[in-house]
């Protein structure tokens, strides 16, 4: 029963020290004999100093400020209090994360810090606000799907979009989707499963947030086609590349060099910059998404050549303006 007790004690101990004390704050031995005491558990200072020195030879990072009473504090912690905020702010952010699992998740990342940290937990950045998944089964879909690459088994599920007046539309008229996933991506503050489609015959992907009644099938999956690289699809499908890529000349405002660089990297060819713009030459799929990127920008950004792309370009401004006027 001593031996219990004692056990009890220690991890009370460590507890207290945990939850209650960082660089900046401490406990002394009569402080954590009193907390014991509240907890109905008695203590002596012989004792608490000799449980906390068991702590320490078991590899806890207990310091201690020798004076008149000795404070006692942990040193470190799982995570650093920046690399919470950092964690806390990814949550903040991530759009296919409802607003009921951020703040648990949320309150669960605070619980990994003393509660003077906690405190410190709050934003401090101002986020904008960001449209939140209402999809409650989010953990679970990633789960499964996690799961299923794993054990390289199908999957099937349904899918939705929403409808004019925002409700669940179901997809594939309500029957389930079937798919070999082979990886997952997260982009844009979405999640994705990336995977061969049994209904479209090709790797496709889908959002996860999207995904309803996931459930993992004992069919194998289908192997991925020869040749196939998770990195490069990744790059064709949400970074303007494809097997079609052409070498195009933008003409860009020197401002804009960060987002040249957000999108293609250290390593984009550029020139001298002259009269306020600098030229870039980078290689890209034309289509909408490079498209859609350059417009974006209202005028800071323009296509140089080849004269096709730059035709293209215009053409879709036109179609976009010319139906705009017609409405």
């Amino acid at each position: 029963m001593a031996n219990a007790d004692t056990k009890s004690r220690i991890i009370n101990i460590y507890r207290l020290l945990l939850a209650e004390t960082d660089a900046e704050h401490y406990l002394t031995v009569n402080q954590i004999i009193e907390r014991l005491e509240e907890k109905g558990i008695s203590a002596y200072r012989k004792t608490v100093i000799a449980d906390i020195e068991q702590l320490i030879e078991s590899g806890i990072d207990i310091k201690c400020i020798k004076s008149t009473q000795n404070r006692y504090y942990i040193n470190s912690g799982l995570f650093s209090i920046a690399e919470l905020k950092l964690l806390v702010d990814a949550v903040e952010a991530a759009q296919f994360i409802t607003e009921k699992k951020s703040e648990a998740l949320i309150e669960k990342l605070s619980s990994l810090t003393s509660t003077h940290n906690s405190e410190k937990l709050c934003r401090t950045i101002v986020l904008a606000q960001r449209a939140k998944s209402d999809n409650e089964e989010i953990f679970e879909n990633i789960d499964r799907c996690h799961e299923a690459i794993n054990r390289k088994k199908q999957i099937k599920f349904l899918y939705f979009d929403y409808n004019e007046d925002k409700h669940r539309v179901l997809r594939n008229y309500g029957e389930e989707y079937s798919l070999s996933p082979y990886c997952m991506t997260w982009e844009d503050a979405k999640y994705y499963v990336i995977g061969y489609s049994v209904k479209h015959k090709k790797i496709i992907t889908f959002r996860v947030d999207r995904m309803n009644d996931v459930r993992i099938t004992d069919d194998m999956c289908m192997p991925a086609p020869e040749g196939f690289n998770a990195a490069d699809y990744v790059n064709k499908v949400f970074r303007m590349f494809d097997d079609k890529m052409v070498t195009v000349t933008l003409k860009c405002r020197n401002e804009l060099m960060k987002a040249v660089i957000d999108r293609f990297g250290l390593d984009v060819q550029t020139d001298a910059k002259r009269n306020g713009y600098f030229y870039a030459k980078v290689d890209v799929s034309a289509s909408r998404t490079f498209y859609s990127w350059v417009f974006q920008f209202d005028g800071g950004i323009d296509i140089v050549k080849p004269p096709r792309i730059r035709k293209e370009y215009m053409e879709m401004g036109k179609r976009i303006f010319g139906n705009e006027e017609e409405n």
